[in-house]
Formats: C-alpha cells, sequence, structure tokens
C-alpha cells in the first residue's frame, strides 16, 4: 500500500470536540481547565474558543481519540464530538468578519512503523 492511498482526502479523518462546560465556581473552572488540557495532551489543538480538532491518519485511529474523549468527560455541561474526512473539512469556509481567510496547512503526521 503506498502512502497516498494509506493518507488521501477520504481516509484521513478530523475529530472536533465542541464543548460547553460551567465555569460558575472554581471548582468547575478547575473541571473546565483539566478537560481542555487533558484533551490538549491527547493532540488536540483550539480551533476557537471551546471547539478542539485533531487529525488522525485513520477512522480506526479517530475512534481510538474519541473513546479517549469519552473517558475524559466532566460531570456537568455539553460535548459534542464529530468526526469528518480530511476531505470534508477542506470544504470549510473560514470568514474573518467578512473576509475570507484562508486555512492553515495540514499538520504533519509523524507515523511509525
Amino acid at each position: 500500500m503506498t502512502t497516498t492511498n494509506r493518507l488521501n482526502q477520504y481516509r484521513v479523518m478530523w475529530v472536533l470536540v465542541f464543548f460547553d462546560l460551567p465555569t460558575d465556581t472554581k471548582k468547575d473552572r478547575k473541571i473546565y481547565a483539566q478537560f481542555r488540557k487533558q484533551i490538549m495532551k491527547d493532540g488536540f489543538t483550539m480551533f476557537q474558543f471551546s471547539i478542539y480538532t485533531r487529525c488522525c491518519p485513520s477512522r480506526e485511529n479517530a475512534e481510538v481519540h474519541i473513546k479517549r474523549v469519552k473517558s475524559l468527560l466532566p460531570p456537568r455541561g455539553d460535548i459534542g464530538i464529530l468526526c469528518i474526512t480530511d476531505k470534508q473539512f477542506g470544504n470549510m469556509e473560514l470568514f474573518r468578519s467578512t473576509k475570507p481567510i484562508k486555512a492553515s496547512p495540514d499538520p504533519q503526521q509523524l507515523q511509525l512503523f
């Protein structure tokens, strides 16, 4: 199997985690910070406030990270997990105010065999 077959736009997946956690009390803020740090430790990067993304080389790898996020869910708040192909992610239109902006380039993925 060649690299282009393994890492094409329909095989590479993006996992998006959306969350809205309470921050009313000091304990809530601590839980919010812990959740955010834990998903960042797992390789997620901030796309927007409370939206984090991670690029995965395959659906199977994406499932591993989705399962890991599910194991980190806090006791309160709203969390959404969405998995889309690289092709779908690439079709996203991004704007800053009314001006279109270019998406950041695909992250470099180091794969060890």
